[in-house]
């Protein structure tokens, strides 16, 4: 048990985490330098369609949620239960309890996202609430989600729905029957791991994105089937850090997780048609009824060795193979249609139901990871034989302001660069969208200046002629960080949680400015852009205790 809660804690620490009152004259432009910005023409275009050949070159301005880590009055879901106190619950980490009152203020918060001149809003809609019982649906929770809707449309702002951001109803795989030594059945389907069980969760999920597109489709076009599908299984599946708790990776690797991580492509292929199937209306006049992709987790992956950057090819190779586990497995199986059960960088099974499945795909980037080979020792993941690491010492940190100390990892505010350029070349002619970047942090200006600076990497690669449509900043407001509860503050708006008020913090302030005049002015780039350090966290060091920070050689200085 030690060594599986040691080998969960390094891999929680490397993203499982994350995939969320104004300063009077902080950072403020000068009429002039405004007026001189829009004379030149935007930076950044308006916004156009997420996938439509004519939305190339077109550019959004959005704000991220999801509907668990925001939402109120939502008893229903597996992490309800999981985070529960006892003896109601299972209190097995922090309890979500009635998270920001999401659900209740969400018509009084589209005025946020008013203020905040965004193009589109990216949210949730959480599955338990509108079917809390299997084949009970809940007609006035389908009622809440299109009023918002259409208060979102009455404010000229896009909606973009996730379909499945993590959160199950507890009948898709309870959590306190994680055996399901009874089988499949209407309150527990046992699911995606048990032969049974795990085709009807499919099955469940489609008809749930199948109702979603018969509702919603006549307003909404832009869907995302899941998110960070590999985080959500680590969670899940891999090592039993949240629900349904199952704890398949070390030790029953072949017979539960990769039947678990099959069948979630499975599902994300089945909403992917079942949306398209069903999303008949053309909403935003692109002559596309729908565009329907997802998002995926990213990293920055270094190669480590002794605290150093590696370039011995044990290393390389090493790092090469945790980023096919973590990112591009479920990603290439959309490309082509095939899928690596045994993760050992070859396919071995071919799904052409797969294939193609993806019109746009979602960049989610907040942190850089070292990986090292470990030489016969114990691994931390033993499956693919690799160790991983957040920080110093074991990883050479860019800038010591770079490290988030809440989160206990380094996140770089250059990284979308190199990442895009990447993507682009790996996916072409798929659309990409930064559909979340943010910090954790308690200072409205560092988060303003890491705002500034991935706007910037945006900026850099768009000029290359990388298809990159928008930027979704995590998250509109301070909300339930799944293991971390409620100490990671990523708001846009501060959240009291004691009186629930919102409070716009300094970056919504310079973010809001930037989306109305589209552009990044000479004073916005003066205050907040650049590639030296953040300003430091409030209360100390931003840098780990324990940290001997080496700059990596090629580090950028202004």
């Amino acid at each position: 048990m030690k060594r599986l809660l040691k080998i969960a804690g390094v891999v929680l620490a490397l993203g499982l985490l994350t995939p969320v009152a104004a300063v009077a004259g902080a950072g403020t432009d000068t009429a002039a330098a405004d007026a001189a910005a829009s004379h030149r023409g935007s930076t950044f275009a308006r916004t156009g369609s997420l996938t439509a050949p004519s939305g190339k070159g077109s550019f959004r301005f959005g704000v991220a949620s999801s509907a668990t880590q925001i939402e109120d009055q939502n008893p229903h879901t597996d992490w309800y239960k999981w985070t529960q106190p006892a003896p109601d619950g299972m209190g097995r980490s922090p309890f979500v309890g009635d998270g920001v009152k999401g659900y209740s203020k969400a018509l009084e918060d589209i005025g946020l996202l008013e203020d905040l001149n965004v193009d589109s809003y990216r949210f949730g809609i959480e599955w338990a609430r509108v079917e809390p019982r299997r084949g009970q649906i809940d007609e006035a929770a389908l009622d809440h989600y299109s009023d918002q809707i259409d208060a979102l449309l009455a404010r000229g702002i896009r909606p973009m729905i996730v379909v499945h951001h993590y959160t199950n109803p507890v009948w898709v795989d309870d959590p306190e029957d994680p055996g399901c030594a009874a089988g499949p059945s209407d309150t527990n389907l046992c699911g995606l791991d048990h032969p049974q069980g795990g085709p009807l969760v499919v099955k469940e999920m489609a008809e749930h994105a199948k109702l979603l597109a018969q509702r919603f489709g006549d307003r909404v076009d832009e869907w995302a089937t899941v998110n960070e599908p590999m985080v959500y299984m680590l969670f899940s599946h891999a090592f039993g850090a949240g629900p349904p708790g199952k704890a398949d990776l070390p030790t029953n690797f072949s017979t539960k997780f990769v039947p678990a991580f099959r069948q979630y492509i499975n599902a994300h292929a089945a909403m992917y048609k079942a949306l398209k199937r069903y999303d008949r209306a053309d909403a935003d006049g692109d002559r596309r009824a729908s565009a329907v992709g997802l998002t995926a987790s990213v990293k920055q992956y270094v190669a480590v060795r002794d605290g150093k950057i590696s370039t011995e090819p044990r290393d390389i190779a090493a790092r090469d193979r945790f980023r096919h586990f973590f990112e591009l497995n479920f990603l290439n199986s959309l490309k082509y249609g095939s899928f690596d059960a045994d993760f050992d960088g070859t396919a071995d099974e071919t799904h052409p139901q797969w294939k193609g499945t993806m019109d746009w795909l979602g960049i989610q980037l907040y942190d850089r990871t070292g990986v090292s080979d470990p030489d016969g020792a114990a691994p931390s993941l033993p499956v693919i034989d690799v160790n991983v690491c957040g920080d110093a010492p074991c990883l050479p940190l860019l800038d010591p302001s770079y490290f988030v100390p809440v989160m206990g990892y380094e996140s770089n505010p250059d990284g979308l660069y190199p990442v895009l350029k990447d993507y682009a070349a790996r996916f072409p002619g798929v659309p990409l969208v930064v559909s979340e970047s943010g910090i954790a942090t308690e200072s409205g200006k560092r988060r303003a200046e890491f705002t500034v600076r991935a706007l910037q990497q945006i900026e850099r690669v768009r000029a290359e002629g990388v298809d990159v449509r928008g930027y979704y900043h995590w998250s509109l407001l301070d909300n339930f960080e799944w293991l971390m509860g409620y100490t990671a503050r990523f708001g846009l708006y501060r959240v009291d949680r004691t009186t629930m008020e919102r409070i716009p913090t300094e970056a919504a302030t310079v973010y809001s400015k930037i989306a109305r005049i589209r552009t990044l002015t000479p004073a916005i780039r003066a205050a907040y852009g650049g590639n030296g350090p953040l300003s430091p966290e409030p209360g100390g060091d931003s840098t780990p205790a324990s940290a001997a920070v080496a700059v990596s050689p090629g580090a950028r200085r202004d």
